[in-house]
C-alpha cells in the first residue's frame, strides 16, 4: 500500500464487501451465532469506540468508561490489523490512533488513561502529578509497550510510515527513557502514587513509592495490566512484553525511521531486560518444574498466579515475546491452566483464567481468546469459541467476565477490548493472524526465554 501523508476525518467502518465475505467464512467455520457476534462486534467497536479528532488523530472509548487507555486502545484495534492491508480506511484509522498515542505519552509516560479533551475528567484528586488531560495515573509498563508494538504491526502489515512522525520518535525516546529510569525506581524516578478511600489494590505502599524492590535490570511497574497494584513492583510479563515491543521499535529505527541510534538504544534496552528476566523471573515449581513468575522483586520474593488481562504468562506468544513451542513457556502455561493458578477456575460452564480485579470464579472471555489463539489444536480454537459463545449469547457481546457457574452474573456489559479478542481469535482460524504475532513472524528472531536457539 502506497503511504498515506494524510488522513481525512472521515466517519469510522469497515468496507461492508469485506465483511459480508468475512461472516460467510465464520458461518462456514463456525456456525451462524459465531458469525453474528463476529459481525457485529467488527461494527461496534468501529462505530461506537472510536470517534475522528479535530487534528486528525482517533480518540478510543474502552467500553462503558469515557477515556482512552493505552493498552486497551491498541488491544481494540489487533482484529482490525489483520485486513488493513485489504482495507485502507482500516488502516486509516489505526493510522489516526498511533499518532493519537504518541501525543499522549508525550503529555506523560506514566498515565495509563486520557481524557478526550483537558476537561479535568477522571481521578484528579490522587496524590500524583496529574493534568487535565489524564483521566488516571497509574503506570504500567505495558501502556508504553503496547503503542510501540501497534506502530510497527501497521508497518508489517501495509507498509505504512505516515504514523512514524516527529512525535512518534520523541514519544520512543521518551519511552526509553522512563524505562530506564525505572530501573532504579527507588532513586531515578519522579513517580509516586496514592489514592484515598479505595482498596488496596488501587493504591501504592509506603507514601506512594510501592513496595521495596532491588535493582536488577527489570524494569518497575506501579501496576498490573488489570490497573490492580502490583504486590512484587517487576512485573514479568510486562517486561518480557517491553523486550519484544522494544526490539519492534528497533527494527523500525532501523527501517523507515531511519535512526540508527535510537534502534540501538532500544536493543540494548531490550537486551538488558531480556536476560534480568530470565535470571530474576524463572522459578521451580514443585508440580510444573521451572516455569515464569508472574511478578518478582529482586528481594527473593515471587508471585506465582496470571492474569486475564494482556500482556499475562499466557499471552507470551501473542504478544510476541516467547515462540509458542518455547519449553518455559510451555511449562509455564501448564501451571496457568492447572488449579495451581490460583485466578484459574473450573466449573459449569467450563474453565478459564480470571483475575484478582474481579470477583472470585469470574472468568474473562480476554482470558479464554488468548487461550484459543496459543493454542496448538484448532479443536481447542473451536471449543473456546464455543465456550465464549454460550457464556454471553444472551448478551449479545462479549462481558469483561462472567461467574464460572452462572454467566448471568457478570462485570461490565460493554468492554470493547473483550469484543475485539474474541474477533482476532475467529479471524485466526480462519488463516487471518494479525501480522507481527509469533506465528507470523516468520525469519525474525524474537526472546526465547527457555534459552534455546
Amino acid at each position: 500500500m502506497a503511504t498515506h501523508s494524510e488522513v481525512s476525518a472521515a466517519p469510522t467502518g469497515i468496507d461492508e464487501a469485506l465483511l459480508a465475505d468475512l461472516s460467510a467464512e465464520v458461518r462456514t467455520a463456525l456456525g451462524a451465532e459465531a458469525a453474528e457476534m463476529f459481525t457485529a462486534a467488527m461494527r461496534r467497536t468501529l462505530t461506537d469506540a472510536v470517534s475522528w479528532e479535530a487534528d486528525g488523530t482517533a480518540f478510543v472509548l474502552t467500553g462503558d468508561i469515557p477515556a482512552m487507555w493505552l493498552r486497551d486502545s491498541a488491544a481494540q484495534l489487533r482484529p482490525y490489523l489483520a485486513l488493513a492491508h485489504a482495507d485502507p480506511a482500516l488502516a486509516d484509522v489505526i493510522s489516526a490512533v498511533v499518532r493519537r498515542q504518541s501525543r499522549q505519552i508525550l503529555r506523560d509516560p506514566y498515565a495509563n488513561a486520557f481524557n478526550r479533551g483537558a476537561d479535568g475528567a477522571g481521578h484528579q484528586d490522587d496524590d500524583t502529578d496529574m493534568s487535565p488531560w489524564i483521566w488516571e495515573r497509574k503506570y504500567e509498563v505495558d501502556s508504553l509497550a503496547f503503542p510501540l508494538q501497534l506502530a510497527h504491526q501497521l508497518w508489517a502489515g501495509t507498509g505504512r510510515t505516515d504514523h512514524l512522525d516527529d512525535a512518534f520518535r520523541a514519544s520512543a525516546d521518551l519511552i526509553i527513557e522512563t524505562l530506564r529510569a525505572e530501573q532504579d525506581h527507588e532513586n531515578r524516578s519522579p513517580y509516586r502514587f496514592a489514592r484515598t478511600d479505595c482498596p488496596p489494590s488501587d493504591t501504592l505502599v509506603r507514601g506512594g513509592h510501592g513496595s521495596p524492590v532491588a535493582v536488577t535490570g527489570m524494569t518497575w511497574s506501579a501496576f498490573r495490566p488489570s490497573d490492580d497494584a502490583c504486590r512484587y513492583h517487576y512485573n514479568v510479563p510486562g517486561n518480557l512484553f517491553a523486550v519484544a515491543s522494544l526490539r519492534d521499535l528497533a527494527e523500525l529505527a532501523d527501517g523507515p525511521v531511519e535512526d540508527g541510534g535510537l534502534a540501538r538504544r532500544a536493543e540494548a534496552l531490550a537486551d538488558e531486560l531480556e536476560a534480568a528476566t530470565l535470571e530474576h523471573g524463572v522459578v521451580e515449581h514443585p508440580d510444573h518444574g521451572r516455569i515464569l513468575a508472574y511478578e518478582v522483586d529482586g528481594l527473593g520474593h515471587h508471585l506465582l498466579m496470571d492474569d486475564a488481562n494482556m500482556p499475562s504468562l499466557l499471552s507470551l506468544p501473542l504478544t510476541g515475546a516467547v515462540p509458542g513451542d518455547d519449553p518455559l513457556y510451555a511449562a509455564t502455561r501448564r501451571f496457568v491452566l492447572s488449579d495451581a493458578n490460583p485466578t484459574f477456575a473450573r466449573g459449569a460452564t467450563g474453565d478459564g483464567v480470571g483475575s484478582p480485579h474481579t470477583p472470585p470464579r469470574h472468568v474473562w472471555p480476554i482470558a479464554a481468546a488468548v487461550r484459543g489463539l496459543t493454542a496448538t489444536d484448532e479443536a481447542d480454537k473451536h471449543a473456546v469459541v464455543e465456550q465464549v459463545l454460550a457464556a454471553n449469547r444472551s448478551r449479545g457481546r462479549m462481558c469483561e467476565s462472567y461467574h464460572v457457574d452462572d454467566p448471568q452474573r457478570f462485570t461490565r456489559e460493554w468492554f470493547s477490548w473483550a469484543d475485539s479478542m474474541f474477533c482476532e481469535l475467529v479471524l485466526d482460524i480462519l488463516g487471518r493472524p494479525v501480522p507481527g504475532t509469533t506465528d507470523s513472524r516468520q525469519g525474525r528472531s524474537a526472546p526465547r526465554p527457555g534459552g534455546t536457539a
